[in-house]
């Protein structure tokens, strides 16, 4: 028992959430970012819900060459990856295709990206950060992965290349050894 404990608590101490989603945070922390700064039609909108959970939905449109929506969250301070070799997600989603972004730098004019499912169910999805690749406005970058020592911006993006309602709820984002 005592072993069990022990591992319990080093998991524990092992995670370093990017944001802690509980019903005391303002989700006036989070942006929406559509394609309407395009020209573009979707709708997405985030909140806070009574359970804590982020919640992130609407709909995309294709209308007038948009086609996605995105939350942002740009860290207080500069977040260490320190020996983090992954990102955790808790979500549960709609059975759909989303992207989760990091920057290094929230100026860095890129972003680097990895994709992740839904099933419909909660679930833990791992992303390794080295797999995470560079790219700009939907084109892969002639630069290395992910391969830097901090993290100021987080996002959540749905494009796929389709015109969808979408439906996110999101329990915890960490980084995790």
């Amino acid at each position: 028992m005592k072993q069990l404990l022990g591992i319990v608590v080093m998991s524990i101490m092992m995670s370093n959430p990017l944001y802690d989603f509980n019903a005391k945070n303002s989700d006036a922390q989070w942006r929406v970012v559509d394609d309407v700064v395009m020209g573009g039609r979707s709708a997405g909108n985030f909140e806070i819900n009574e359970e804590g959970h982020g919640h992130f939905y609407g709909a995309v449109s294709l209308e007038n060459n948009g086609g996605f929506s995105s939350i942002r969250y740009t860290l207080d301070s500069p977040r260490p990856i320190d020996n983090a070799k992954k990102v955790l997600l808790k979500v549960k989603g709609d059975g759909k295709r989303y992207q989760f972004r990091i920057k290094s730098k929230r100026r860095d004019y890129y972003s680097y990206i990895a994709y992740f499912e839904t099933s419909g169910e909660w679930e833990n999805i791992e992303l390794e950060l080295n797999d995470f690749y560079p790219s700009f406005r939907g084109r892969k970058l002639d630069l290395p992965n992910f391969d830097q020592d901090q993290i100021e911006e987080i996002s959540i993006l749905i494009a796929n290349y389709k015109a969808e309602e979408f439906d996110l709820l999101i329990d915890k984002l960490d980084l995790i050894d």
